[in-house]
Parts: C-alpha cells; sequence; structure tokens
C-alpha cells in the first residue's frame, strides 16, 4: 500500500546548520520515534531498525537508507530505504528534502516522499496510517528543530570518555497516534456534518416562510 508524504516546518537557525543536520543520517535517527541507527557502510548508506508497537504486537523493521543525491549548493538530498519485517512485511520509499533560507534567517524545511509498506501494520487502513505518520512527522520535526536550536545557542560537547551507549529507543506505539487520528477525523467529520445541516436549514426556511403566506 503507497503512503505519500508532504510536510515542512521552520527552523530557527541559518540554512548552513540546518543543512548539516539534514545531511547527517547519525543527527537524523536521533529525532526520528522508533528508529535506531546500526551500522555506517559507508558515508552514504546507512543500515538501522524502526520498532512499531500495535496493541499488544511489536513489529521490527531492519534495513537499510542510501543518500543518492545531496546538492550543497541547492541544498537539497534525497534518499531511498527498504525493509524488511521478521513476520514477513517489507518497507520501501524515497524521501526527498529541499532547504530555503527566509529572509527573517529562519530556514525551512520541505519533506516530500512516498513508501509502499506491506504487513501487519498495514490492516489498520490507508487513511489512518496516512494519518499516523503525519504525527509522526510533527514529532521529528519538533525534535530536529530542539536539537538545531539549541545547538545554536550553546556550544556543543564532546561526549565523555567511558560515557555509556545511548538507550535502545523506544518502539513507535501506534495505538495512541491512531486515537488522536479517529478523534480528529470524527471532530472534522461533525464539523461538515454541523455545516451541512446548518446549511439546510437556511434554505429551507424561505420554503416554509412562503407556504405560511399561504395560508
Amino acid at each position: 500500500m503507497a503512503i505519500e508524504i508532504e510536510e515542512q516546518f521552520c527552523v530557527e537557525a541559518p540554512i548552513d546548520s540546518v543543512w548539516r543536520f539534514v545531511k547527517d543520517p547519525e543527527q537524523i535517527v536521533t529525532c526520528m520515534p522508533g528508529a535506531s541507527l546500526d551500522e555506517v557502510v559507508d558515508e552514504r548508506t546507512y543500515r538501522g531498525t524502526v520498532k512499531i508497537k500495535l496493541g499488544a504486537v511489536t513489529a521490527r523493521y531492519k534495513g537499510r537508507v542510501e543518500l543518492v543525491e545531496v546538492d550543497d549548493a541547492r541544498y537539497t538530498v534525497r534518499l531511498v530505504a527498504d525493509g524488511n519485517e521478521t513476520s514477513g512485511g517489507t518497507a520501501r520509499g524515497t524521501l526527498s528534502s529541499r532547504l530555503t533560507s527566509l529572509p527573517d534567517g529562519r530556514t525551512e524545511v520541505v519533506a516530500e516522499g512516498d513508501f509502499d509498506l506491506t504487513g501487519r501494520i498495514m490492516q489498520v487502513g490507508r487513511g489512518l496510517i496516512r494519518g499516523v505518520s503525519q504525527e509522526l512527522f510533527q514529532q521529528f520535526a519538533a525534535s530536529a528543530k530542539a536539537r538545531i536550536e539549541g545547538a545554536e545557542e550553546a556550544s556543543a560537547e564532546e561526549a565523555p570518555a567511558g560515557a555509556p551507549p545511548p538507550a535502545e529507543p523506544e518502539p513507535v506505539r501506534i495505538l495512541p497516534l491512531l486515537l488522536r487520528t479517529t478523534s480528529s477525523a470524527i471532530r472534522r467529520l461533525a464539523s461538515k456534518v454541523g455545516r451541512w445541516f446548518g446549511r439546510r436549514k437556511v434554505d429551507d426556511r424561505p420554503f416554509a416562510e412562503n407556504k405560511s403566506s399561504e395560508r
């Protein structure tokens, strides 16, 4: 099942600082819910894992990400990802990002991509998966903004020798995201129904008034 995304966010930082972050998968993975970096194959190829929890079921996708295009002059990057889930599901996709320097000094990040997912996770349906993907991107954007803007405010410090390795990331918990997505969909539907009935009342009023005058 193919899923398309198109999202954007702004960062309170110069474009060169944001660009260094965006093209560095080792930095990006720290902001992705449920993701971990397993191996750096070379400067453009990486292996990692994404864990997704749906109720009592945890799906683990292991795969590879490759930076196939990196344009430092245009501030654009495109990556290709593919992975497999232990129960037989698959994930394939591409993601392109471009940066634009805004007049006020901020940087706009636009991400466009398409992903093809199979396996147990797709049982919840395309619409809900699309809503969940938007929620996950918002979480990623908030985390990326905090890291980039924080780095601008304070000089980076090297980790002390012998520091413990980073903790294994928590899996993405789909049920809370599904509940928020479903709740939002219900609210939008209720709003549309309310507006529709409101229009019907307005449309029916002249007819009722005409019938009253005929009596």
